[in-house]
C-alpha cells in the first residue's frame, strides 16, 4: 500500500464481503415484493472496452483504450511465458525472472520501483502464472514517457544489469515466498492437486513457484538464456488504458520500443485437459482446524467456449451463495461449515476444485458422500432456469466491477491483454459474455455431464501433524517446456540505445476529489455523498460507531457474530432468499467490523438500485436472528476461530495486540479475528438482537454514498427505504470503555512455539502517545521511509539486500484511540534473531543518528503527491476516503490540500514526528516459529525471552 493509501486505511470499508448481514427491529416487515431486475442483456451491454490497435515491425502488439475519468494511464505488458514453458530442472524460472525484472536495467540501474515511485505510480507490480508473466503500473499521464522508457529498457537492455549477486538475492526472496505460502494451513494442497490431476511432463502439472532444488540450481547463464528466449517484443502484448489515445500512443511506443529486435519464436504449449483413468483418492494431514474434502477435475480452457457452460454450472453447484452445495450441506443439513468452488480457467486448461469444510463432530465420510450426491444430482437434472439466470447475472455484475479500473491486477488493461495474448482477440471477454447470454439449462447440463461425469481426484485433508515437506514439492522432473525457434535471431550484443536518458517525471497531476454533499434522512440519520460518474454503480456504507471495540476485552467476537447474522434472515426473507435476491439483482450486501466502526455495505448496480435498497433496508432494520440460523453461523465462526489458531500470522498479530494494549483494552483483540470461542459459544439469539439494537441504529451511524446518480435523485429512494427507521424502544445506545495501555519497561521477546514451522513470523510493535484524530501526516511520511513502502529501509534491508524475507513492512494503523506502531516480518527460520537485530538497528538508526535523507524525503513527498489521482480512481477508494474524513473529523478538502502540506514538510519534520513517539528500547517482539530452531538464536539477543505454546488447535 502506498502512503496516500495508508491515509485513508484507518476507517476503510470492506466491499467484497461474504454474504452475511442482519436488520433492526422497528417497523414490521412488509411482505416480500416481486423483484423486477433490469434485463441481463441490458446489464451485459454495460461491459464495453473499446480499443484501437497496431503492431510494430518487431512484432510487439499494442492495444489502446481511452478512458478520461482521471489523469492516469495504465501500462500493462504481458509476455507469453509462464511456468508451463519451463523444462525439467528449470521449474520456477518464469517467476524467478519476474523478480529479476525489478532489479534495474542497463540504462535504469537500481530498483525499478524507485523511478516509478518518484512519479506517483499506483497498482505497480508483476505476476507469473502458468501461461504468462505480466508487469503493470498505473501512472499520471505526464509520466507515460518515463514508464515506457523503463519498460522498454528492461525488454531490450536488461542482461548487462543482471548479476550473480542479484540472482542470489532474488533466489533467496523467492524461496522465502515459497516458505511463506507453504507455512499456511492447506499450504501444500495445490501441489497435491496438480501433481495428481496431470501426468508428468504436462505443462500445468508443476507449480509456478517451482521446487527448492530447481531454484537452487539456477545459474546466471540459465537465467540470461531464459530472457533472450522469451522476452522478445514478438512474444509480448502492450496495453495502454486511460488518459491516452492512439494518436498519442503510437509515436511514443515506436520511439521507445521500435529499435528492439525480434526475439526467438516461442512455440505454443497447448497441453489440454486430462481424463484420469480411474478415480484417485488421497489423504493428507496438516495443521488445520477441520477436515476439508476436495473434488478436482481438469477441464477446457479459455479458448474453448464450452468452458462458459461449465463455469455457469459450477457457479450453480458451489459458487453462488445460493448454490446447491451451500443449500444442502451448509444451510439445510448443517454438516459442513462452508463450501467453495474454485474454477481457474487458463489458456488451454481449466482446474476445477470443489471443497467442503466438515462441521466439527460430523463424519467426513458423510460429508463426502453427500457432496458427491449433490454433484450427481445437478448432473442428472441440470440447473433450473432461475439458477442459470442468477449465475449469469452474478457473472455480468462481476465483470462490471472488475473493469471499473483501467489497470492493476484486474481492470480494462488486463481484460484486453488476456484476450489478445491467449486468443489473439481482445474481445474474448465479449464473446464469453455473449456465450453466457445464450446458455440454456440443457447446455449447462451437457457440460456438467461431459466434464464432471469423469473420474475425479478426491483429496481429504485431516487435522494433525503435517505429513509432507513443502520444499521438494512444486517441480516436475519430466517437464517438457516450450520449443524455442532461434532461427535468424542474432546472438551479438545489442547496441546501446540512442535515447539512454531517463525522461523526467512530468507535470504534477492535480487531484480533483469529488465534491462532498450532505443531507439527512427523515429520521435524522446523516448522509454523506459524492458523485462518481462512469460505472453504473451505487455504493452505500451504513457506518456505525461500534466495531470490535464495542465488544470490549470480555466479549470478543460478539459484534462479528451479530453482523454475520444480518444477511442470514431479514424481514420475511430467509438466508437462502436473501442470497437468491442479491444474485438476481447483481448486488452485494454484507457487514464487517473494524476496530472502531461496524459497517453494513451495499454494492448495487444502479439500474437495480430500487429493489437492492429494499433488500438492504431489510438487512439493516429487520434481522430475524432465527435460533437455528444462529447455531449455524456460530459453528462457522467457531471454525474461523480454530482456523486463526492454525495461522501463524493470525497467532502473532493477536498475541502482539494482547501484549501491547493489555487484557482490559478494546484494542487488545485482533481486529480481523473471529473472537473468543467461549464468548461466541455463549451468545444467544436474544443477545444478538440486543447487540443490534444497541449499535446498529440510525442515531449511532451515518450513510456514506458514492453513486453515478445525483443525491437529489437518491434521497427519495433512501427515505422510502430507511427514513422511518427508528432506534428500538427501551434499548440504550451502546457505549465503549477505553483504559490506559500498559507502559513497557523495555524490549522483550515472546516466542510462540510452533514445531516444524518452515518460517518464523515476527510481529513487533509498541503503543504510541498519539491518537488517530491527531495530525499524523509527518509520522506516516517518516514511517514510509522506515518501513511503509517497498523502498523502505526495513524492506530493502531484509528482502532486497539480505534475501531473508519475501517482504517486511511497518505501519501506524489509524484508530480513534491510542495508535500503535507495528512491524511485520515473515523470515526464514535460521535468520530469526538476525532479523530482529536488523529491525532494531533500523529503528534505532532512524530515531537517533540516521534520519530521513534529502533523497528519501523527495522520493516520499513526490510520490505521495503524484499518486493521489490514481489512489481515487475507484469508487470504493472514494468511499473509503470519505469514511476516513468523517471518522477523524477532517475537512472535505483534506485530500486536495495534501500536496501543499507535503510540499512544506521537511526531513526534520518527518524525523521529529517519528522520534517523538517511537522508542526502539521499548519494543515487544512476538515470534511464531519452531522453538528448537529459534530459541538458541534469541538467547543471544540479550533480551528477555518468554516461551509459550501455540494455541492447542495449532498443534
Amino acid at each position: 500500500m502506498t502512503l496516500a493509501g495508508r491515509l485513508f486505511s484507518g476507517a476503510s470499508l470492506a466491499l467484497l464481503l461474504t454474504l452475511s448481514t442482519s436488520p433492526v427491529i422497528s417497523a414490521p416487515a412488509p411482505p416480500a415484493a416481486a423483484v423486477q431486475p433490469a434485463p441481463a442483456s441490458e446489464l451485459a451491454r454495460l461491459v464495453d472496452i473499446p480499443y484501437e490497435r497496431f503492431t510494430l515491425p518487431n512484432g510487439l502488439r499494442v492495444l489502446v483504450h481511452t478512458d478520461r475519468k482521471a489523469p492516469i494511464v495504465a501500462v500493462s505488458i504481458w509476455y507469453g511465458v509462464g511456468s508451463k514453458h519451463e523444462p525439467a530442472g528449470r521449474t520456477g524460472f518464469a517467476h524467478l525472472f519476474e523478480h529479476l525484472m525489478f532489479n534495474g536495467s542497463e540504462n535504469a540501474p537500481g530498483d525499478y520501483f524507485k523511478p516509478l515511485q518518484e512519479v506517483g505510480a499506483t497498482d505497480l507490480n508483476g505476476s507469473t502464472w502458468f501461461d504468462r508473466t505480466n508487469y503493470f503500473q498505473t501512472v499520471p499521464t505526464g509520466a507515460l514517457d518515463r514508464t515506457l522508457f523503463l519498460e522498454s529498457d528492461r525488454m531490450g537492455h536488461l542482461l548487462g544489469a543482471v548479476t550473480q549477486e542479484k540472482l542470489d538475492n532474488q533466489r533467496g526472496v523467492v524461496q522465502n515466498e515459497k516458505r511463506q505460502y507453504d507455512n499456511q494451513p492447506f499450504g501444500l494442497v495445490d501441489y497435491l492437486i496438480n501433481d495428481n490431476l496431470f501426468p508428468p511432463g504436462h505443462g500445468y502439472r508443476h507449480s509456478t513457484i517451482g521446487s527448492m532444488a530447481d531454484l537452487d540450481a539456477a545459474s546466471l547463464d540459465d537465467v540470461k538464456r531464459w530472457f533472450t528466449d522469451n522476452y522478445g517484443p514478438n512474444n509480448a502484448v502492450l496495453v495502454l488504458a486511460g488518459d491516452i489515445d492512439l494518436a498519442t500512443a503510437r509515436p511514443l511506443v515506436e520511439k521507445y520500443f521500435g529499435a528492439i529486435p525480434r526475439g526467438p519464436r516461442v512455440a505454443p504449449v497447448q497441453d489440454g485437459p486430462v481424463t484420469l483413468k480411474a478415480p484417485v483418492s488421497l489423504t493428507h494431514k496438516d495443521r488445520v482446524a477441520t477436515t476439508r474434502i476436495y473434488r478436482s477435475w481438469s477441464t477446457p480452457g479459455l479458448n474453448d467456449l464450452s468452458s462458459v457452460a461449465l463455469e455457469a454450472g459450477v457457479s450453480v453447484l458451489g459458487g453462488l451463495s445460493s448454490s446447491r452445495l451451500d443449500n444442502a450441506l451448509v444451510r439445510d443439513e448443517k454438516i459442513a461449515v462452508s463450501v467453495t468452488a474454485d474454477f481457474g480457467v487458463f489458456q488451454s486448461v481449466g482446474i476445477l476444485t470443489l471443497a467442503a469444510d466438515v462441521r466439527p463432530g460430523v463424519s467426513p465420510d458423510l460429508v463426502a458422500k453427500r457432496m458427491d450426491e449433490v454433484i450427481a444430482g445437478l448432473i442428472a437434472t441440470g440447473p433450473t432456469p432461475a439458477e442459470l439466470d442468477r449465475a449469469r447475472r452474478v457473472e455480468i455484475a462481476g465483470k462490471i466491477r472488475e473493469t471499473e479500473a483501467v489497470g492493476g491486477f484486474g481492470g480494462k488493461a488486463v481484460t484486453l491483454a488476456e484476450g489478445e495474448l491467449y486468443a489473439n482477440d481482445p474481445e474474448l471477454y465479449r464473446k464469453r459474455l455473449d456465450a453466457y447470454a445464450a446458455l440454456t439449462p440443457a447446455a449447462v447440463q451437457s457440460a456438467l455431464k461431459t466434464w464432471l461425469g469423469r473420474p475425479a481426484l478426491a483429496l481429504r485433508v485431516d487435522p494433525g501433524e503435517r505429513d509432507l515437506d513443502g520444499g521438494p514439492l512444486g517441480g516436475d522432473k519430466a517437464a517438457k517446456g516450450a520449443v524455442i525457434d532461434r532461427t535468424g535471431v542474432t546472438t551479438a550484443p545489442r547496441a546501446p540505445r540512442a535515447d539512454a536518458t531517463l525522461p523526467g517525471a512530468g507535470k504534477v497531476p492535480t487531484l480533483d476529489f469529488p465534491d462532498i454533499e450532505r443531507a439527512r434522512l427523515a429520521n435524522g440519520m446523516p448522509v454523506v455523498y459524492a458523485r462518481r460518474a462512469g460505472e453504473p454503480r451505487t455504493l452505500i456504507a451504513a457506518s456505525f460507531d461500534a466495531g470490535t471495540a464495542a465488544d470490549g476485552a470480555t466479549r470478543y467476537g460478539a459484534q462479528s457474530l451479530m453482523l454475520s447474522a444480518l444477511t442470514e434472515g431479514a424481514g420475511v426473507l430467509s438466508s437462502r432468499e436473501i442470497a437468491e435476491r442479491s444474485e438476481l439483482l447483481g448486488a452485494r450486501v454484507g457487514a464487517s467490523a473494524g476496530a472502531d466502526r461496524s459497517t453494513v455495505m451495499l454494492d448495487a448496480l444502479t439500474p437495480n438500485l430500487t429493489p437492492s435498497l429494499a433488500l438492504y433496508a431489510d438487512v439493516l432494520r429487520r434481522p430475524t436472528f432465527e435460533p437455528q440460523v444462529v447455531e449455524r453461523i456460530r459453528g462457522q465462526q467457531l471454525a474461523r476461530i480454530s482456523a486463526d489458531a492454525n495461522n501463524p500470522q493470525a497467532i502473532a498479530v493477536l498475541e502482539l495486540s494482547r501484549r501491547l494494549y493489555g487484557a482490559g483494552h478494546p484494542y487488545s483483540v485482533r481486529t480481523s479475528g473471529a473472537g473468543d470461542a467461549a464468548v461466541v459459544s455463549a451468545l444467544s439469539p436474544a443477545d444478538l438482537r440486543n447487540l443490534h439494537d444497541q449499535w446498529i441504529r440510525p442515531d449511532n451511524g451515518r450513510l456514506l454514498i458514492v453513486s453515478d446518480r445525483p443525491l437529489a435523485e437518491l434521497l427519495p429512494q433512501l427515505n422510502a427505504a430507511l427514513g422511518d427507521w427508528k432506534a428500538a424502544t427501551g434499548t440504550a445506545r451502546g457505549a465503549k470503555v477505553f483504559v490506559e495501555p500498559p507502559a513497557p519497561s523495555g524490549s522483550r521477546v515472546v516466542l510462540i512455539d510452533r514445531p516444524k514451522s518452515p518460517q518464523s513470523v515476527i510481529s513487533a510493535g509498541q503503543v504510541l502517545q498519539a491518537k488517530g484524530g491527531d495530525d499524523l501526516l509527518s509520522l506516516q511520511a517518516g514511517n514510509e521511509v522506515l518501513g511503509g513502502g517497498f523502498l523502505s529501509r526495513l524492506n530493502m534491508n531484509l528482502r532486497e539486500t539480505k534475501g531473508w524475507s519475501y517482504g517486511v513492512g511497518s505501519g501506524v494503523p489509524e484508530v480513534v484511540e491510542r495508535v500503535s506502531f507495528r512491524v511485520s516480518a515473515p523470515v526464514q527460520a535460521d535468520r530469526t534473531a538476525d532479523s530482529i537485530s536488523e529491525i532494531v538497528k533500523e529503528i534505532r538508526d532512524f530515531t537517533t543518528n540516521r534520519g530521513t535523507t534529502a533523497e528519501e524525503r523527495q522520493l516520499t513527498i513526490e510520490g505521495a503527491t503524484r499518486e493521489l489521482p490514481g489512489q481515487f480512481e475507484r469508487g470504493a477508494s472514494v468511499l473509503n476516503g470519505m469514511a476516513t474524513l468523517a471518522e477523524f473529523n477532517r475537512p472535505d478538502d483534506w485530500y486536495e490540500r495534501l500536496p501543499e502540506r507535503y510540499g512544506a514538510m521537511t526531513a526534520a519534520d518527518m524525523d521529529s514526528a517519528v522520534r517523538r513517539v517511537i522508542d526502539p528500547s521499548r519494543m515487544t517482539f512476538v515470534v511464531v516459529g519452531d522453538a528448537s530452531v529459534v530459541r538458541p538464536q534469541l538467547d543471544k539477543l540479550g533480551l528477555p525471552v518468554e516461551v509459550i505454546a501455540a494455541p492447542p488447535a495449532a498443534k
